[in-house]
């Protein structure tokens, strides 16, 4: 530790009397009233200038009377040092003794040092003790330096970590006070913001001294010991400079007219980090996505919110700070506010995702062919895939036609053949044109004795457009008004050419009643497959497309895909869509649960977050990570190009739709059905129903049961809500009726086109509506010789009646629609079972009752539609 220096000590280390050293202090201005006042160093400096000063004066010959040729310093140190350890311990004083010599500059050539005069008069003892004790004195100095240094160090350290405590908490305070005010006062925090001179203007606090800190270097002259003893408090003064007392501060900001800048100012100030008017404006280079919001494009703007709507406003675009606007709308708004737009980078996880599926390479190998099979309605479609399969599907279908897309994977004599079977109406023309893409032969059915109809014309587009082979397959040949040559000769109009004519179409009569002709047909998709070489990568993660999706009570949300690259199986993370999950459990067409499905195999999937969209493709990806963000990316993008093309938010829009008055009618429409391509096609189709009169707006749609939330939208917008192959559960039954919303439930698209298709074009007359009269549930199901499964029931509402329709019902959805092959009570046949009471139901040609289900009785009466 540094010790302080009074004046008897000052007078021994340079070897001059205390009385001397008194007078020379008081012609220098400093008055002392005794030897052992404290010598500051400061007070030593100015002691040193004056001797200077008063030297320089006398000139040569007077220096060189009074002032010595030499002077000898001596200095002595005391340590303490620890020797030995345990009880051995013991404390030993060390005092180290040193003399110092100084010559005189210009006096060497006479005297030179003490140890070249030593060594001159032959005394080398001498000359070695004074080299000794040179080399000693400069290792004391070295560790003198050392020491200040390393104290120095450590009073900076300290004096910085409390000056970034007081500065952190005096910043907390300041951050507290102005939300305070700006919670409180709004305004008076604004003009005290614009007060001048706050936060800017205060000059800098002086530096530091140079002179009062740092190891001292020696000073040539008669005085250089003055300057060589103050290392001892240096450390300590200038630790005390760090922070200034307050009558310091006072007596620095007094007289300057101005108020005192706070702690956080000063050192903003110094730091350079103070807020500073910029001189020029400031040019901002902004991402843009597909769209953006409002509040967003203001945030990277570095705006106000009011003022992005303001411009856009003036631009003719009427948009609030919460919607989002387009790509190209945002790049001219921000050009408008004098700033640079780009195109935002693709997203990280998709790029990853792409990437992803990159990597999936490997050796490819001979594949199944997919086979589409199109045609008109009720041309035999479904019954020729029913022969191949020797199994009975159609008879499952309301109204025997098919609605949705099935796939199915067949062992055939000629190998395995996919096959998608198509709906044949005309509202499912997505559904078609989405198996055209999928496949890789188009087998379009055409029936001998009906020839080419619209959607026969279609499948040739179809096929056409997505660049497939075409094989036709003239059914019903059986038939005695059957005629193929005049199928082929109208399929001449449509530029489908058969191979008897010249042409590249493979052209096979058939009958899917007798099978004949079913065995050339497979030789023609077998020669097809040939020609064409499919091939794909059988191992790895797999890749396909999802051709349709439902909502499963039970199960969840069920995707039937067809994989077309890779493996899929149980336990595979995959991002489908918008949706993603793992891959729970594989079903196919037999409900058999297979461990992989490989190309060309279509399986449904169990384990998604929701019903993804058909047609969406997916990929299987490593981690449960990857899959989630590439889902919710792709949802924001889309929630926001919906949102954009939902906001009619030009002017010119607004004004048009003024203009047009009150003369278009609306009819809002709620759709729910079974499965994700029903919801499309049946949006589509009623969709493309409005007129220059009527406007068919469908509010919502979705997969699934009919809910309290679909009943509560339907009761505000006043809603028609059509339920196709669904229902409503208790809930939503007691909002639709509390409401009086119109609900209509409908299993054949032809019944809800030409309904709404009735209304909208404005003909009245009758409409046959469907009424439920009756409900029953099942309890249990015994087996009979006679009559195959009887369902034993309870009547829960309503009347079930034996001469009219049912349907059966497993969690809220039709399985099978037909009629009542017997109905007893008590083993008596009765003609109607009130609600309440047990009965014995038998189901026409279905065996597959289970208890859970409910059979409903319903009737088709005729009502007088009224607008």
């Amino acid at each position: 530790m540094s010790q302080q220096t009074t004046i008897r000590k000052l007078a021994a280390l340079v070897n001059t009397p205390v009385e001397k050293l008194l007078e020379q202090l008081a012609e220098a201005g400093m008055e002392f009233s005794g030897p052992d006042q404290v010598v500051t160093s400061t007070e030593k400096v100015k002691l040193l200038g004056f001797l200077r000063r008063t030297h320089g004066k006398a000139g040569k010959a007077s220096e060189d009377a009074i002032a010595p040729k030499k002077i000898t310093l001596s200095r002595s140190r005391k340590q303490e040092l620890t020797v030995g350890g345990g009880k051995n311990r013991s404390t030993v004083d060390v005092v180290v003794r040193k003399k110092v010599t100084l010559v005189k500059p210009g006096a060497g050539d006479s005297a030179g040092t003490t140890a070249e005069q030593a060594a001159a008069s032959g005394d080398d003892e001498r000359a070695e003790i004074l080299r000794k004790l040179e080399e000693s004195r400069q290792r004391n100095l070295s560790e003198q330096q050392r020491l200040a240094e390393e104290d120095k160090r450590r009073a900076e350290e300290a004096a910085e970590r409390k000056r970034k405590e007081e500065a952190e908490a005096e910043r907390l305070r300041l951050e507290a006070e102005a939300a305070a005010a700006a919670a409180a006062l709004p305004a008076e925090e604004d003009a005290a913001g614009r007060k001048p001179g706050h936060g800017h203007g205060h000059p800098k606090p002086p530096p530091p001294r140079s002179d009062d800190r740092g190891p001292k270097h020696k000073t040539r002259g008669s005085h250089a010991m003055v300057a060589g003893v103050e290392d001892d408090d240096s450390a300590a003064r200038f630790a005390g400079k760090l922070h200034l007392s307050a009558a310091d501060r006072a007596r620095r900001t007094s007289g300057r007219g101005k108020a005192r800048p706070t702690r956080r100012q000063a050192e903003q100030s110094r730091s350079g980090t103070g807020f500073t008017r910029p001189t020029a404006p400031v040019v901002r280079e902004v991402a843009i996505g597909e769209a953006i919001t409002v509040a967003d494009l203001a945030q990277k703007l570095a705006m106000k919110g009011g003022d992005v709507v303001k411009a856009l406003f003036k631009m003719g675009v009427m948009a609030t700070i919460t919607q989002s606007i387009d790509h190209d709308t945002a790049v001219l708004v921000t050009e408008e506010l004098g700033h640079t737009a780009v195109r935002a980078a693709a997203d990280d996880a998709e790029s990853e995702l792409l990437a992803h599926v990159e990597e999936i390479k490997g050796e490819t190998s001979p594949r199944p062919p997919v086979v589409t099979i199109m045609g008109h309605v009720d041309h035999g479609k479904t019954s020729l895939l029913d022969y191949i399969r020797r199994t009975k599907v159609a008879t499952g279908e309301a109204g025997g036609i098919t609605q949705h897309i099935g796939a199915y994977h067949v062992e055939t004599g000629k190998g395995v053949i996919s096959f998608l079977d198509t709906p044949g109406h005309a509202a499912f023309s997505s559904m078609r044109a989405r198996g055209a893409k999928l496949t890789d032969i188009v087998v379009l059915v055409v029936a001998a004795d009906d020839g080419v109809m619209p959607q026969t014309i279609e499948g040739v587009q179809h096929a056409r457009a997505a660049g497939v082979p075409l094989i036709v397959a003239i059914n019903k040949i059986d038939k005695s008004e059957a005629d193929p040559s005049r199928v082929k000769n109208e399929l001449l109009g449509q530029d489908v050419v058969a191979e008897e004519f010249g042409g590249d179409t493979q052209m096979v009569e058939l009958s899917a009643k007798t099978g004949q002709g079913i065995d050339e047909l497979l030789d023609a998709i077998s020669l097809q497959a040939e020609v064409l070489e499919l091939k794909a990568v059988p191992d790895g993660r797999a890749t396909g497309v999802v051709i349709e999706s439902s909502l499963d009570k039970g199960r969840g949300p069920v995707a039937t895909v067809l994989v077309q690259q890779g493996q899929l199986r149980k336990g595979d993370y995959l991002v489908c869509g918008v949706q993603y999950g793992r891959v729970r459990a594989l079903f196919d067409e037999n409900g058999k649960q297979p461990d992989s499905a490989g190309p060309s195999i279509p399986v449904q999937v169990l384990g998604l977050s929701g019903v993804p969209d058909a047609g969406d493709d997916f990929v299987v990806v490593e981690d449960e990570r990857l899959a989630k963000e590439v889902a919710q990316q792709r949802d924001a993008k889309r929630r926001e190009t919906r949102l954009v093309n939902q906001a009619g938010n030009r002017m010119e829009d607004i004004m048009a739709q003024m203009g047009e008055g009150s003369g278009q009618l609306s009819l809002p429409l709620i759709v729910k059905a079974d499965v994700q391509g029903s919801v499309q096609a049946l949006v589509q189709a009623l969709t493309a129903l409005s007129n220059d009169q009527i406007r068919i707006h469908v509010i919502g749609s979705g997969v699934g049961g009919i809910t309290e939330s679909d009943a509560q939208l339907a009761a505000t917008s006043k809603a028609t809500v059509i339920g196709f192959n669904v229902r409503a559960d208790a809930s939503a039954r007691k909002v639709i009726e509390g409401n009086g919303v119109d609900l209509r439930y409908f299993s054949i698209i032809y019944d809800v086109i030409d309904q709404v298709k009735q209304v909208a074009s404005g003909i009245l007359g009758m409409e046959i509506r469907e009424e439920i009269i009756g409900t029953a549930e099942v309890r249990d199901v015994f087996r009979s010789s006679k009559f195959g499964a009887v369902a034993g029931c309870m009547v829960v509402e309503g009347v079930v009646k034996r001469s009219k329709p049912i349907r059966v019902l497993r969690d809220n959805t039709v399985v099978f629609e037909g009629e009542l092959e017997s109905l007893r009570r008590f083993k008596e046949n009765v003609d109607e079972v009130r609600s309440g009471t047990e009965c014995g139901i038998g189901v026409k040609q279905y065996n597959d009752v289970q208890p859970g289900d409910q059979i409903e009785c319903f009737e088709r009466i005729e009502v007088q539609r009224t607008l």
